[in-house]
């Protein structure tokens, strides 16, 4: 279960990630307002996390990127039975290392930009906010089709640090985590930092992209493939299988 991000739908977001198919079954589902989804009023990590948590079915691989990746944390603690691992890239939780000065700076200005956002021109609101999480993929000087609909579900995106993620919650839970982070922020390594020891997970750093970290292809899917392969073994080997 690949759960994308703000602005970029599943297709865009996930396009890299296609290779797995060969091993994998990928579910991609769009968030409200993006592709096929029906609209909300308001993008909210924490009433989209029931929706992403009932698509686990019987039992998944979950695996989150940004704003997704604050969905998929949520999502994993009301459903942890249902969670094979949890694998989540930059989530936007940056209150977790909250009194790291460049943490403190950027909600400071993260706040004035979501507070701003639905006074903005939608490429305004792209810029600035691409710029802030150190985004690698190019905003055109006009913005049209699904691109200038993600920006304008930007502008009213609650913004993803407003409340913590269950940590503690999810380092009880028995399933394997993985965090990464694309060594390109020392922001987003001090927050991954702090949600990977909270959480009791493993941590890898993929660099190339910035905080397009799927979009690095390869070097994220070997490490994503290499890791749900483990935990995996790890579960037949824990219920008596070969």
């Amino acid at each position: 279960m690949l759960v994308h991000g703000s602005v970029l739908g599943a297709s865009v977001t996930w396009r890299k990630q296609q290779p797995l198919a060969e091993h994998w079954t990928l579910c991609t589902p769009n968030r409200p307002g993006f592709g096929a989804s029906p609209v909300s009023e308001r993008g909210d990590f924490e009433a989209e996390a029931p929706l992403i948590a009932e698509l686990l079915g019987d039992g998944a691989h979950l695996v989150g990127h940004s704003y997704g990746a604050v969905i998929a944390l949520f999502a994993a603690a009301l459903r942890p039975e249902a969670v094979r691992s949890l694998t989540v890239s930059e989530p936007g939780s940056l209150t977790v290392a909250a009194g790291n000065p460049a943490v403190d700076a950027v909600i400071e200005t993260g706040n004035e930009l979501f507070r701003r956002g639905p006074e903005m021109d939608p490429r305004e609101m792209l810029l600035f906010f691409r710029s802030g999480v150190g985004s690698r993929h190019h905003t055109p000087d006009e913005l049209e089709g699904d691109l200038l609909e993600g920006a304008r579900l930007l502008m009213r995106e609650r913004p993803p640090w407003e409340l913590d993620p269950p940590l503690e919650q999810l380092a009880r839970a028995p399933f394997r985590k993985l965090v990464i982070s694309g060594g390109h922020s020392d922001v987003f390594e001090a927050v991954c930092d702090r949600v990977a020891e909270r959480m009791g997970a493993e941590r890898a750093v993929i660099p190339g992209r910035g905080h397009s970290i799927p979009a690095t292809g390869a070097p994220y899917n070997e490490r994503l493939h290499t890791f749900l392969g483990e935990c995996d073994r790890k579960d037949r080997e824990a219920g008596g299988g070969l």
